[in-house]
């Protein structure tokens, strides 16, 4: 199983470090596969995460990914970034998979999301203190605008490579993230308000004082 070891404190490889070991493992230098793939295994699962509509198959599209990059290295030749060679690998991944379930009858329907919510939530995004509440508020935005915030503004990729992995103009990609942090600020003010309102609901009435007037 593919697999990432990268340790939680290290620090994040830069695309052109990570497009480097991708070209060095094309010619077949193992050590720089392990690091092509500990790079971008976090993205993957992010961008996967987000994508799919089965939690519990994150994991195994996300190392169909790395295998399916791994047997088409040979092809690489770093006219992009290996990020977004690799994201838009996944984002086939996925296709696949959606088209195999739409013709294949589902036994049951009890997805362990848990595990998958961890590993995918983003973390240190200023205004959100629970990771697990910007993937709530994040699968309430149309796929569009969620695949256009989630790869611009989470895994930072830039708009023009979001644009091409899209197929679509850079300035779509860039309305389609405006409107998602417009809806996005609209909806984490509305939480607000609900969460302050059940707290003013909750709160204790003070008890009166011997003498007072009722």
């Amino acid at each position: 199983m593919i697999t990432s070891t990268l340790p939680a404190s290290a620090g994040r490889p830069t695309d052109d470090a990570a497009t480097a070991w991708a070209l060095a493992a094309r010619g077949g230098d193992s050590d720089a596969v392990d690091r092509f793939v500990r790079a971008l295994h976090r993205d993957v699962i992010r961008y996967v995460a987000h994508l799919c509509a089965d939690p519990q198959a994150v994991d195994d599209l996300a190392q169909d990914t790395f295998l399916r990059a791994l047997g088409s290295l040979h092809r690489f030749e770093g006219r992009s970034s290996a990020r977004t060679w690799l994201l838009a690998i996944a984002r086939r991944a996925v296709a696949d998979s959606h088209r195999y379930t739409a013709v294949r009858p589902r036994t049951a329907d009890v997805p362990d999301w848990q595990l998958t919510v961890e590993r995918a939530q983003p973390r240190g995004l200023p205004g959100f203190d629970d990771g697990v509440v910007l993937l709530d508020l994040l699968d309430r935005l149309p796929e569009e605008r969620r695949e256009a915030f989630v790869l611009t503004q989470l895994l930072g990729l830039p708009y023009t490579e979001a644009a091409a992995l899209g197929d679509c103009p850079v300035g779509t990609v860039r309305s389609r993230v405006a409107r998602a942090r417009t809806t996005l600020a609209a909806l984490v003010a509305e939480a607000e308000e609900v969460r302050e309102a059940s707290e003013a609901v909750r709160k204790p009435v003070p008890d009166r004082e011997p003498g007072d007037r009722t």
